[in-house]
């Protein structure tokens, strides 16, 4: 029997190069199939919660607890990873997936469904970081930028490419299984990655023999959890103490997983991130400035989509062809991005933060010029700059963070930098989402005042009058007058003879669901 273990984190040139670039595409699916399901899932929301007769909650549930225990994971899957070999993680991870995606798209209840995408969330944590590790650990250091150019590129196009999947999906209604398609989506994805992976993945561990820190993971899965689901939930359950409680506790408890994993380094234990990773600049610098790019980026997809689709009336098919120009500029600058690292260095990062400012402003001008006529094809030019931006800050700051990272460290330094990732996009939606909501509901009012004088003129040109007396007091006057209700005079009926005049065509209509021609 072929034994697939390899420790030699930096192979031969030549030696089985074909192979290992063949591998490629089956670790970057478990990357394109975990974030596309993020994003898909939201568009079928209405869906599953008419098909299903699921209650709100229920549906928010569906979506939180994925989110929750994908990211309470994934530090501990990226040490199991160096531990017990990163392709036996990366096969149990994509067997997990895949089979809790079948029974999501076959649940006959919400209860299932949330079951399902509890464990559907886990095994996606025990092998997302492997895809990293397997990346360090496979490729030489010269050949890593442009690896992780294509790993960017993956991530673009499944956040951007999961609201317009679902959306094609839900339309097309193949078979009647509308919904459930989001999630039988993944099983032929998740066949051939398990298929690919027997083949062409090596095995590799950490090059110690290491043991699982049960007590490090049992406190980081306490405490990421303490801190995650108050971000996800706060806003929706309007706030409640027992939530700022619970995010309370994660500092305590997040705290104390620090001093135990400081103090079993300093006595040569086995910790799940090992302290001396906080030595490398790289790695912490790197790892804070992640923290603060997802903060910004994951909030700019959350509010912009509920801005095209409750607010303009894009349909969800119209929101994805919408943002494509910005996944196509985040694609093409994060392949090139290697290339364009070489020449600068580390500016890379300053010019693609720039111009992805740069494109949020431009993004912000169009719209508040346009207001609510604004036309998708106004937006290209915008999100087609903002996605460059993110192409040229992805694939370089990944590198820079994992460049001096060895290979005991891959699996952990791994889950460490996709639960900073994660924190940041989870923290700046309950920020953003918090100042979003509460200015809509903040000017409610006043756009609703300045609304009403014009219907109520459109209903008078169409009498449609209003009733000169209160509901309550016609029933009062119905109730002390004896006898038959007493005609209405000729002079208050409406003229069968006069035409009703036409509504004011200056009256900007609610848009409909569907993308109309005007909005392309």
């Amino acid at each position: 029997m072929t034994d697939h273990t390899s420790r030699d984190t930096n192979p031969a040139p030549d030696a089985g190069k074909d192979r290992r670039y063949l591998l490629l595409p089956v670790i970057l699916s478990a990357t394109f199939v975990q974030l596309i399901d993020v994003s898909i899932v939201n568009v079928a929301i209405p869906s599953i919660q008419a098909s299903l007769h699921a209650s709100f909650a229920s549906v928010e549930l569906m979506v939180s607890v994925y989110l929750l225990a994908f990211a309470v994971t994934l530090i501990t899957g990226g040490r199991l990873g160096d531990i017990f070999g990163r392709r036996r993680l990366f096969l149990i991870g994509m067997a997990g997936f895949t089979l809790a995606s079948a029974v999501c798209g076959a649940a006959p209840t919400a209860t299932v469904l949330v079951v399902a995408r509890i464990f559907q969330g886990m095994f996606s944590g025990l092998m997302y970081p492997q895809v990293l590790s397997v990346i360090q650990v496979t490729f030489k250091p010269a050949e890593r930028g442009k690896v992780f150019g294509i790993f960017g590129v993956v991530i673009g196009l499944a956040t951007i490419l999961g609201p317009l999947l679902g959306g094609v999906l839900i339309a097309w209604i193949i078979a009647g299984l509308s919904w459930r398609l989001i999630f039988f989506v993944n099983l032929p994805v998740g066949v051939a990655a398990f298929a690919g992976a027997l083949r062409a993945l090596p095995e590799s561990k950490a090059p110690d023999k290491l043991r699982l820190d049960l007590p490090g993971a049992a406190l980081v899965t306490l405490g990421l959890g303490l801190l995650v689901y108050p971000l996800i939930e706060g806003r929706q359950q309007g706030g409640p103490i027992w939530l700022d409680v619970l995010l309370a506790l994660s500092v305590p408890a997040l705290t104390a997983f620090a001093l135990l994993q400081r103090r079993t380094s300093r006595q040569h234990g086995h910790p799940l991130i090992r302290w001396s990773l906080f030595d490398q600049r790289a790695f912490v610098v790197g790892s804070a400035l992640s923290l603060v790019f997802f903060l910004g980026v994951a909030p700019f997809f959350f509010v912009f989509s509920v801005y095209l689709q409750t607010g303009l009336g894009f349909s969800a098919l119209a929101t994805g062809l919408t943002v494509l120009p910005f996944a196509v500029g985040s694609g093409i600058a994060s392949y090139r991005s290697a290339g364009i690292a070489q020449r600068i260095g580390k500016w890379v990062l300053s010019l693609g933060a720039g111009l992805m400012g740069l494109g949020m402003v431009f993004l912000i001008v169009t719209i508040h010029q346009a207001g609510t006529s604004v036309n998708a094809y106004e937006m290209i030019p915008s999100l087609l700059v903002a996605g460059v931006g993110l192409g040229l800050v992805v694939a370089p700051l990944t590198n820079i963070v994992l460049a001096g990272v060895d290979s005991i460290d891959a699996g952990g330094a791994s889950g460490a930098l996709s639960t900073v990732q994660q924190l940041g996009g989870a923290i700046g939606i309950a920020l953003v989402g918090v100042v979003f909501f509460g200015l809509l509901g903040a000017h409610a009012d006043s756009s609703a005042a300045a609304a009403i004088p014009e219907l109520r003129a459109e209903l008078t040109a169409a009498h449609l009058r209003r009733p000169r007396s209160p509901p309550s007091s016609i029933s009062s006057r119905c109730a002390s007058t004896p006898g038959p209700p007493k005609p209405i005079p000729p002079s208050s009926r409406p003229s069968a003879t006069r035409p009703p005049m036409p509504l004011d065509p200056r009256r900007r209509r609610p848009p409909s669901p569907p993308p109309s021609n005007e909005q392309w």
